[in-house]
């Protein structure tokens, strides 16, 4: 069989990515040009500013990704790139980058749902990896607990209600004073402090066992802050990062482990800028343990967003027969499943 090779791009939020991947799970190059530097000064992305790098960085990093893999444009056997969920103008960047190249060359275009594209990380990471598993996606955007049933086929088993996980971290640590980004902070802060510090409340959604809510989380440690600066007492910041990234972490693993409990599968998969998060890997790999299930989770450069795992989800949609059309427009808000 031939082998496929597909060069995908990703520019969702405020990554500048290319990479290309062979059959899905094989890398020869993953180039990601990042903006947190940038970004840091306003305490969050700034949508226009990441739209303008994006145009700035595009090319040079579609060209670097092409000469670290040794290929040409005309090697590629398509082109994949996120066309949502994620903010319009960075989105419409690659979109349109994407397009002009495929009519250009006269090659197949695959337009890649963002959180499909984190799930296929594993594959890369595991080539082992096959459907059926649970996937339990973290971000800053997104927090899904998603059954992957085959290749493309995806039932959501819950999503979050308000706040993703990735933001109320991102929220917290502006607040007691960690600065953006959040979780990352948030996470090494946390390794000086005591998780059982503070028992802030674990949130819980109506509807679906399975949906998460995070904002009580959020206004709890507000709340905890603002009355510790009444009463004038001194506020330990490694005790309230500890303590708020175990309620986060506890509320994510329970949920996995009802997943497990009620389908009875032997594999579960992280994936998502959060999946990098060491108190959570640790959580869901003994969780995993106790359940008897192999746990699988992509290293930090293919949980943050990048496009190795764009061209990962793209092979599955190219040998599944999906092809996009010149009209592919940026989705912002589009669902998992959806097309």
């Amino acid at each position: 069989m031939k082998d496929i090779t597909i060069l995908a791009i990703e520019s969702s939020c405020d990554e500048t990515a290319a990479a290309v991947v062979v059959n899905g799970r094989q890398v020869l190059s993953n180039v990601i040009s990042s903006q947190i530097d940038i970004h840091t000064l306003y305490g969050g992305v700034v949508p226009e500013i990441a739209s303008r790098k994006h145009t700035e960085r595009i090319n040079q990093v579609i060209r670097q990704a092409l000469e670290g893999a040794g290929k040409d444009l005309k090697d590629m056997d398509a082109i994949g790139v996120t066309y949502g969920p994620g903010l319009v103008g960075p989105l419409l960047i690659g979109v349109s980058e994407a397009k002009a190249l495929s009519f250009a060359a006269g090659i197949p275009l695959i337009g890649v749902h963002h959180i499909e594209g984190h799930i296929c990380a594993n594959y890369i990471a595991a080539p082992e990896l096959e459907p059926p598993f649970v996937c339990l996606v973290v971000s800053g955007g997104h927090t899904h607990l998603v059954l992957v049933r085959d290749y493309g086929s995806y039932e959501i088993l819950g999503r979050t209600q308000d706040d993703a996980a990735g933001e109320a971290f991102d929220k917290v640590a502006r607040e007691i004073g960690l600065g953006y980004p959040g979780g990352p902070k948030i996470d090494r802060v946390s390794r000086e402090g005591d998780p059982e510090a503070i028992r802030f409340p674990r949130g819980k959604a109506s509807g679906s066992r399975y949906d998460f809510s995070f904002s009580g989380m959020k206004s709890a440690v507000l709340n905890y802050l603002n009355t510790a600066k009444m009463k004038g007492q001194e506020v330990s910041v490694p005790d309230v990062a500890a303590s708020f990234q175990a309620a986060v972490v506890d509320v994510l693993v329970s949920h996995a482990e009802w997943a497990m409990e009620e389908y009875g599968l032997d594999r579960f998969a992280l994936a998502g800028g959060v999946a990098s998060n060491s108190a959570l890997r640790a959580a869901m790999a003994d969780a995993c343990q106790r359940h008897g299930a192999a746990f699988y989770c992509p290293p930090p450069v293919l949980c943050t967003d990048n496009a190795a795992m764009i061209g990962a989800a793209a092979y599955y949609d190219y040998i599944g027969g999906i092809r996009s059309g010149f009209d592919l427009n940026a989705v912002p808000n589009l669902r998992l499943g959806e097309r």
